[in-house]
């Protein structure tokens, strides 16, 4: 089995959990087996979920290297940290970083400097050229201020093998439809947003690199097999149950709902690190509720 059929089905955005400003190792570890044992497909360090950009550089290697100690080559693995607007430095980061025990990398679209589709291109061909180890892109428009379209992500696919799938986070399902009609073989299109999940695989997408996965995985991951496997009677009827949860778990930002609601769970604190604050006492409980409402 090659490593696109691995990362077919549900990848989790990992949480970074907190404790008094710091990382809390031993609920770190318990969320992983937690995700593990709910069926996820693979796993993702320190992209958004993860608060990345809120960890410093030593942090992301203690994190890396502790989340393959306790995965032990179980699931493939999956490194965001190489998301930046400058390609240099980012390219003479790959090229110094120690990838052992890391499957692929994450990178999303170059923030703030809003390049244009050729300056897009040039920078993600200019990673592949770098990186010892397949790239997954991460279109996110909502927080790169620039969005990938759907000729860029194919002319990607097509220009260079290193680039196994695309994570797209801008909730055009049009775009996305044109990349799943136009990808080369074995290219996955992976969503980057939990609530739309169901309609791309639907329209023949892969998966998902996922939130809720953090707080459900085992329904959340049933839902995606069932889409996979064309079951879509059973797909719905788990994506309805999911449906609130989707929304409640963003209502103030990511991951500030996924955390509270992992705190519920007994799974870590619902801490973030500034300039996000954690969740509201009126958000916390309607997350309560919604939750129990699905386990019951």
């Amino acid at each position: 089995m090659n490593l696109q059929e691995k990362l077919r089905g549900t990848g989790v955005a990992l949480v970074t959990p907190f404790k008094n400003g710091q990382i809390d190792w031993e609920s770190l570890e318990r969320v992983i087996e937690h995700v593990i044992a709910g069926g996820v497909e693979f796993l993702v360090s320190l992209g958004t979920t993860g608060e990345s950009s809120t960890t410093s550089d030593e942090e992301h290697r203690q994190i890396l290297d502790f989340t393959i100690k306790v995965n032990r080559g179980r699931l493939p693995f999956v490194a965001g940290v190489f998301g930046g607007n400058n390609t240099a430095a980012m390219v003479e980061k790959i090229k110094g970083f120690n990838f052992e025990g890391i499957d692929a990398l994450l990178s999303s679209n170059p923030a703030y400097n809003k390049p244009g589709q050729e300056g897009i291109f040039q920078h993600y061909m200019a990673l592949a050229d770098a990186s010892p180890r397949p790239i997954i892109i991460y279109n996110v428009p909502s927080r790169t201020a620039s969005n990938m379209t759907a000729e860029t992500t194919l002319r990607l696919a097509h220009g260079s093998d290193k680039f196994i799938a695309v994570k797209e986070a801008s909730d055009d399902i049009y775009q996305i439809m044109k990349i799943i009609k136009g990808r080369p073989k074995d290219f996955l299109v992976l969503s980057g947003d939990d609530f739309i999940t169901l309609p791309l695989i639907a329209s023949g997408g892969d998966g998902v690199v996922s939130v809720i996965a953090n707080t459900a995985p085992r329904p959340f991951t049933d839902m995606v097999r069932a889409a996979l496997r064309q079951d879509l009677p059973t797909a719905q009827r788990l994506n309805f149950q999911l449906l609130e949860l989707y929304k409640l778990l963003f209502a103030e930002g990511n991951p500030v709902g996924v955390k509270a609601a992992m705190e519920l769970q007994g799974l870590c604190s619902r801490e973030v690190r500034l300039p996000l604050a954690p969740m509201s006492e009126n958000g916390v409980h309607a997350l309560m509720a919604e939750m129990e409402k699905i386990n019951s």
